[in-house]
């Protein structure tokens, strides 16, 4: 429990230090946001810094704190270190700084971003690259809500029929203005989250169980390697990707710049407060990382989550499960169409406005969701993790190219230069040695993993001594 509650410490003192820290080298000033200066009534709406705060932590969490932290768990205890520190020095870091960067570029989404700080080739990459992975997104949180509705309905209610109903419940969220449905339910489903997490921990406390103390060791059942794998599986809780196509979304929204600290950076470490007693609880609740495994395994993430709450916390705890992750995930995969439809707006220049040109590219978007539900979940995911984090690397890429650019001083940059370099070992690792990568040895993948890691350092200090040269 020590350990938890010095995780909880650390985080707190991370957001009123080195989220200081991050924020004035950013330097947010009192210009007018686009909210205001562009307000068009559908994506660009002033959002009070509250509420903003509840549908940024939606956006980027989902059940991904929950699902993410208990897969990590199996690991051991040692997954609390990635999660503080991962969030503390990326995630929030990354969050923060694409969201800030979006509201200073008239919230364009990262693809845009990229163009405008890397170059057009980086920005017809991003463009692919981003929409794929918000469709494997927004199609992971159709089947899995799905799947469990299906099982609570019985016989008289399949998967189609509840896919095809989300898909609707889609169409609508993706098309209204953000302040109509989004607006009005995300805070309440954020209180949801919130108490799901606070009930778990009370139940930890209340029940007696123990949580075993932070050790460097691995305790994987399937004797997974922690390096690179806890690093992608663990990806909502310390640094993910897709939170790079969300920011941008609130970055449109927000009211003063100087509000992102709380907004951007705030939301990353709730998350990671909401994924560390999710870990801790996996391990307390089954004893073992053995029995934990064995039960993702036998009844799959919900299962689990719908396993614990119930025993933690009886009939409540049943009734915030069910909630939880049904209409969290439901929460991860509108915003993920969503922020597609706007990254193809940018594409192929059509004012977003009128309802007739969002509907032109949100229906061939859902129907393209529609087919991939058809796929294996498990193969979705397991290609969404990997996407996740490399698009993690390339976000922060573009921050650093940010700040070299327009940070008074140039050395900072390193304060998203160092967290992509980590990111760019654990992609390049991680796609060499995984079921769907090449599956290369542990012995080839990680020298070449530091090897590729220590060149995009290098692309790094070369672009910096350049810029220095010139002051």
């Amino acid at each position: 429990m020590i350990s938890l509650l010095i995780s909880f410490a650390v985080l707190i003192a991370g957001f009123f230090t080195y989220g200081k820290l991050v924020d004035n080298v950013f330097g947010p000033d009192d210009r007018q946001t686009p909210a205001f200066r562009l307000n068009d009534g559908v994506d660009f709406v002033p959002l009070k810094t509250g509420k903003a705060f509840l549908v940024q932590l939606l956006n980027i969490a989902g059940t991904g704190p929950i699902f993410g932290a208990l897969m990590g768990a199996c690991f051991g205890p040692i997954v609390f270190l990635w999660i503080v520190f991962g969030s503390i020095l990326g995630g929030a870091v990354h969050d923060y700084m694409v969201g800030m960067i979006s509201e200073r570029n008239d919230g364009k989404s990262i693809a845009e971003l990229s163009g405008i700080y890397l170059g057009s080739g980086a920005k017809w990459g991003m463009r692919v690259f981003s929409v794929v992975l918000l469709l494997l997104t927004g199609t992971v949180f159709v089947t899995s809500p799905a799947a469990l509705l299906a099982r609570l309905t019985g016989d008289s209610l399949g998967v189609t029929f509840w896919v095809v109903v989300i898909l609707v419940y889609y169409i609508m969220a993706t098309l209204l203005p953000i302040d109509k449905i989004i607006g009005k339910l995300y805070p309440i489903f954020g209180f949801v989250l919130l108490a799901m997490a606070v009930g778990i921990y009370v139940g930890i406390v209340k029940g007696g169980y123990q949580i075993p103390e932070i050790r460097l060791e691995n305790l994987h059942p399937d004797g997974l390697p922690v390096w690179p794998y806890m690093f992608v599986t663990v990806a909502c809780g310390a640094i993910s990707g897709f939170h790079a196509t969300q920011s941008p979304m609130i970055s449109k929204c927000i009211s003063s710049e100087r509000e992102g600290r709380k907004i951007f950076y705030g939301a990353m470490l709730t998350e990671s407060v909401i994924a560390l007693i999710w870990a801790a609880g996996g391990v307390a609740y089954y004893g073992t990382t053995k029995e934990l495994g064995s039960a993702l395994t036998d009844m799959g993430q919900s299962g689990v989550v719908y396993d614990i709450s119930t025993g933690m916390l009886g009939t409540i705890g049943a009734m915030l499960a069910l909630i939880g992750v049904i209409a969290c995930p439901i929460t991860s995969g509108d915003t993920a169409f969503r922020s597609a439809r706007l990254i193809l707006s940018e594409i192929t220049g059509l004012d977003q406005k009128p309802i007739k040109n969002r509907l032109i590219i949100t229906l061939p978007l859902l129907g393209a969701g529609a087919l991939l539900t058809q796929l294996d979940f498990n193969v979705l995911w397991r290609y969404f993790s990997w996407s996740n984090q490399t698009l993690a690397m390339i976000s922060l890429f573009v921050a650093t190219a940010y700040l070299i650019k327009h940070a008074g001083n140039k050395l900072y940059s390193l304060i998203t230069a160092l967290p992509r370099t980590f990111m760019s070992a654990v992609s390049m690792t991680y796609i060499l040695m995984a079921k769907e990568g090449l599956r290369i040895s542990s012995a080839i993948a990680y020298p070449v993993g530091i090897c590729f890691a220590g060149l995009c350092f290098g692309i790094y200090l070369r672009a910096l001594m350049k810029a220095m040269k010139k002051q």
